[in-house]
């Protein structure tokens, strides 16, 4: 282990046995880190072994003088608990989840003769996102210029990759709004989209246009990267959701909807009544959820939904 305070040895060994977020202060009281865990004892013991796996811990363990814990019941609520904190206070050891007033969104645009698609800072309408990547964005809007037009075949996309962007017509501006409209908007024209940038990637390496095919892979992953962001959690905000995971003291209720928690409640035991008597508060809740901040929600929805992924099926249910 590595040289550290009295202070630091004694807050290692009484670090909880449990879910919860740490704060990293430095000698003037300033939380410098925050990061959250199933297990905080066996966690921030990471931070100060000899050889730790990320360089970021090296330049920021000489400045930790002190930590700090919050115990959360469940490991869904320490994420949310950490990003919350991250975006509140913005330490400077973290990385993500802070700068969401940076997230774009991509806007489908209505007939010009420069672009079909650009980088919008707010939502209007025909936009989609918002996306934290804002330079991969503006990335692919460019890149997509040299497929232009796209065109909706009988079964599949149809497309060209041009060395120069082509100039297109009205008519041949609004067939490719039209199809981008629908690449963008269903997850199973974005489907057909990115097998057809495949078929064409997988010819040209078979012609050995190995320069070509690299082109149509990017084409490949740029249209995944948007079709992922935009259609991945589809499904689940579009259901009510009722999650029981179990706590020490019994089990935990939460009620989500719209990538929200809208209601939670510990029961020491979990019967059908009190589970329909919580559904039927949060329903009537749910009814009137206030607005909220779409770009500083995005990070929230994603991990509620990745977490209901991570768990096993019997503790998730739909409403």
């Amino acid at each position: 282990m590595v040289n550290i305070s009295d202070k630091i040895k004694n807050k290692l060994k009484h670090a909880p046995m449990c879910p919860g977020i740490y704060k990293m202060l430095d000698s003037r009281g300033n939380v410098i880190y925050v990061g959250k865990s199933k297990l905080l004892n066996k966690r921030i013991k990471t931070y100060f072994t000899d050889n730790p796996k990320w360089d970021k811990v090296n330049k920021m363990v000489p400045f930790i003088d002190d930590i700090e814990f919050v115990v959360t019941d469940t490991h869904l609520e320490a994420r949310l608990l950490e990003c919350s904190m991250i975006k509140s206070i913005r330490p400077i050891f973290n990385s993500q989840m802070k700068h969401d007033r940076g997230y774009a969104y991509l806007k489908l645009e209505n007939y010009n003769r420069y672009r079909a698609l650009s980088v919008s800072d707010s939502r209007e309408e025909n936009t989609y996102g918002p996306f934290r990547r804002r330079s991969y964005l503006l990335e692919i809007v460019s890149a997509f210029k040299n497929l232009y037009p796209i065109k909706k075949g009988e079964n599949s996309y149809l497309f060209e990759y041009h060395l120069f962007p082509v100039t297109m017509n009205e008519h041949e501006f609004n067939e490719n709004r039209i199809a981008l409209k629908e690449i963008l908007s269903n997850v199973n024209s974005a489907d057909l989209f990115v097998k057809a940038l495949e078929y064409k990637m997988k010819k040209e390496s078979s012609l050995n246009n190995f320069e070509m095919a690299l082109l149509y892979r990017n084409m490949t992953e740029y249209a995944g990267y948007l079709s992922c962001d935009v259609n991945k959690y589809n499904e689940l905000i579009n259901n009510r959701l009722l999650l029981s995971i179990p706590v020490r003291e019994g089990y935990k209720l939460f009620y989500i909807y719209g990538g929200k928690i809208i209601k939670k409640e510990i029961y020491e035991e979990l019967s059908p009544l009190s589970s329909d008597s919580f559904c039927k508060i949060a329903i009537s809740a749910s009814d009137i959820m206030p607005d909220v901040d779409e770009k500083s929600m995005i990070d929230f929805r994603d991990i509620i939904y990745s977490e209901i992924l991570s768990l096993p099926e019997d503790m998730v249910k739909i409403i």
